[in-house]
């Protein structure tokens, strides 16, 4: 269900005045939109084929610094531009936005190439590597955040805090609680359905004002392009009604976090799913033990991808349902790999390393790397483990920062075989670039701690 727009559709709601602006959008590191609002008139007459944009947007930081030491872009080579390519199959009607269409689009060098450490052209070359073994990557992600009574400028004028979640209490699968919150969340499910977005439901997380919204699988690209109109579309919506919504991993350390779990399977050409096996104990077939071999073979390397910024490793904490473990486990979710409909046709891997904060090309681009990588290697999967992962010592555990992660990225042949080498030194950089920036800045806490007693 890729967009809901064809261009002669355009053309004729622009024509009609039902639709007068089109945001043509690219994907910058952080799994932001960045782009241009055309007249859709112009977009109609030529505007679609390209537009050009700064070649910073895929080295600034989330406050749009000029972060140097990058080799793609810096002042020294001028900051030129890059081609943003419009994918019509993207394009869609925006609901929430009056007269609005959107189409997402691909970022290009000069003589038209794809821009390789963009997040969109990572992941189209990994589901390419996919389509030459002869499989159809299909994924899932969810999607969860916190929703506040207070509106955006009323959080930024008192300095983010204050912060008032819609409930009182947790509110995990809660019909009455959500009940109260329809009044955004009816908005967010139709809203994105009238998207082309497929929307199955929205229900309440694991704590007070914590919410999770999740949309049908589909082939790898087409879900990270949903996610990413998703995330958008809720802010937009939230802040229409004058509320506000968080996607950090962690925004509070007493609160439940918030994770964007990867649902995964392969499937064949003609449609069957590649990862089932009914003579299997669990319904997996060879080809995804050693796709799950992989994942755990590179759990530590991809980590960056699935957890970008130093508050990210916040999340994974005891008893929280995030993971501290890398490992695998049949329907546990104690495990960061959590192998899902045991026995049946739906089998597959949920990988709940992810935060909401992750950029989905990134995380999807990542997982599919390891886990094809495993079947070319034909490794062997470790065998299962079973019961409480927090309390089990001497296993694989998740990196516990950033700076950690970081190293093991910069030290991944694997990923540089699969990303290239220049990829993979850009987001080591940006990596370094997030810790160098926690690391100078005093906090709240190391105030309240240590102004007094220290």
């Amino acid at each position: 269900m890729a967009g809901n727009l064809t261009l002669d559709e355009l053309s004729a709601a622009v024509k009609s005045g039902e639709i007068d602006t089109v945001l043509v959008c690219g994907i910058d590191m952080q799994g932001r939109l960045m782009g241009k609002r055309f007249h859709a008139a112009f977009f109609i007459d030529g505007g679609w084929q390209e537009t050009h944009c700064c070649n910073y947007l895929l080295t600034v930081d989330m406050e749009m610094t000029t972060v140097q030491g990058y080799a793609s872009s810096s002042w020294q080579t001028g900051y030129g531009d890059y081609v943003l390519k419009p994918d019509l199959a993207t394009l869609r009607r925006i609901p929430w936005l009056e007269g609005t269409a959107l189409v997402l689009g691909d970022t290009l060098d000069h003589h038209g190439h794809e821009v390789p450490h963009s997040p969109r052209a990572i992941l189209k070359k990994q589901v390419a590597r996919a389509d030459a073994m002869g499989f159809d990557a299909m994924m899932a992600t969810e999607l969860e955040f916190y929703l506040f009574e207070n509106s955006y400028a009323d959080l930024r004028d008192q300095g983010c805090r204050d912060l008032k979640p819609v409930s009182g209490y947790n509110e995990d699968y809660h019909i009455f609680q959500t009940t109260k919150e329809e009044d955004v969340m009816r908005a967010i499910r139709n809203g994105l359905y009238g998207a082309g977005i497929p929307i199955e439901n929205s229900k309440g997380e694991a704590d007070a004002g914590q919410e999770e919204v999740n949309y049908r699988y589909s082939d790898a690209l087409d879900t990270a392009d949903n996610h990413v109109i998703v995330k958008n579309g809720i802010k937009e919506i939230a802040f229409a009604k004058g509320k506000s919504v968080t996607f950090m991993a962690k925004y509070d350390h007493r609160r439940a976090g918030s994770s964007s779990h990867v649902h995964q399977s392969l499937w064949t050409k003609d449609g069957k799913p590649a990862f089932y096996d009914p003579a299997d104990k669990y319904g997996m077939s060879a080809l995804m033990k050693h796709f799950v071999a992989g994942q755990l073979a590179y759990a530590e390397e991809m980590t960056v991808f699935l957890a970008p910024y130093v508050n990210s490793y916040k999340r994974f904490s005891i008893g929280m349902f995030a993971p501290t473990k890398a490992v695998w486990s049949a329907d546990n979710r104690t495990a960061g790999f959590r192998v899902c409909g045991v026995g049946s046709k739906a089998v597959r891997v949920e990988c709940r390393i992810p935060g909401s904060d992750a950029n989905p090309y990134l995380s999807c681009a990542a997982l599919l790397a390891a886990g094809l990588d495993g079947i070319e290697k034909k490794l062997e999967l470790e065998p299962e483990l079973s019961g409480d992962m927090y309390n089990t010592d001497g296993i694989r555990e998740i990196p516990h920062n950033l700076r950690d992660a970081a190293a093991k990225l910069k030290g991944s042949a694997m990923l540089r075989a699969a990303f290239g080498a220049d990829v993979v030194d850009h987001y080591h950089h940006a990596a370094q670039w997030e810790v160098s920036e926690t690391d100078r800045v005093v906090t709240d806490f190391e105030l309240q701690r240590l102004l007094e007693r220290a």
